[in-house]
């Protein structure tokens, strides 16, 4: 495939933007879309709208467009629910853009959805699954399933397969199968299963999950093996950090255990559990 041609002619004079003649109908609308726009600053070229994939396929500034990113998530299924534990990092490579993004989404009562890869991406889509469920129930008088709620995540993001979109994402609740954990990739791939961690930090959260975890946990050993296992995460992966935040589903709906607890605080208080300093 040739390699696409884009125009960096702005990085020597960024305020050259002329544009005289249209192509098409499409390509007058987006200019005048943009021009209303005066507050938000797009890329000064032809195109914003397809820049990042430009620059990309061009070949003339390798790895500018290769946008490093990191999380942590985790959920896993046990006699009394479902747990689903995240930290609340935002990053691109380097960078830390917030400490404090809610990585969960509220699908409805008995819903939970998690984010991980783009966060415009997870949050957009996800939230349009609360509309579409919300619709559902609207129909059909009850509320879809766990099972049906992934199934219509995962069909979307296979219509967008191969177009950019980055999500890693777990869909829990609880239905009358009882609790049920999915997880759904931006591939359109979808698995049911009992434990998961998706994101950067995975790794190391599954190396305290598959140490404590059993099915017959109390409800406070799960909530601590959630806390415990996010924050192991953080301590080993730079792209995750800020706080805790701990969801338990049961039967009644969901109940937010911790709603956000600083991981740094966690640090000293497992290193005086340990009977170390934490500076070790």
């Amino acid at each position: 495939m040739a390699a696409c041609a884009v125009d960096f002619g702005f990085l020597d004079n960024p305020a050259r933007l002329c544009r005289t003649s249209y192509e098409n109908e499409d390509e007058l609308r987006i200019d005048d879309w943009r021009n209303t726009l005066e507050a938000f600053t797009l890329a000064p070229v032809a195109h914003p709208e397809t820049f990042c994939a430009d620059v990309a396929k061009s070949g003339e500034a390798p790895g500018l467009m290769d946008f490093k990113k990191g999380t942590t998530t985790l959920g896993f299924v046990f006699k009394h629910g479902v747990i689903i534990s995240v930290d609340s990092r935002a990053s691109m490579g380097s960078y830390i853009g917030s400490q404090t993004v809610k990585k969960v989404i509220e699908i409805n009562d008995f819903l939970l959805g998690t984010m991980a890869g783009g966060a415009a991406d997870c949050s957009f889509w996800e939230r349009h699954l609360a509309r579409l469920c919300r619709m559902y129930e609207l129909r059909h008088k009850e509320r879809p399933s766990v099972a049906a709620a992934s199934k219509m995540l995962a069909n979307i993001f296979h219509q967008y397969k191969g177009r950019g979109l980055s999500c890693g994402t777990m869909v829990a609740g609880w239905d009358n199968k009882g609790p049920q954990l999915y997880m759904v990739d931006d591939q359109g791939d979808r698995h049911k299963g009992n434990v998961f961690s998706v994101g950067s930090g995975s790794t190391y959260a599954y190396g305290v999950l598959d140490t404590g975890y059993h099915w017959d946990l109390t409800l406070e050993e799960a909530i601590e093996l959630g806390r415990r296992s996010i924050y192991h995460a953080t301590h080993r992966d730079g792209a995750s950090g800020g706080v805790v935040r701990v969801y338990h589903v049961h039967e009644k709906g969901w109940t937010r255990c911790i709603a956000g607890e600083d991981v740094d605080s966690l640090h000293w208080m497992y290193a005086k559990e340990k009977g170390c300093l934490g500076n070790e």
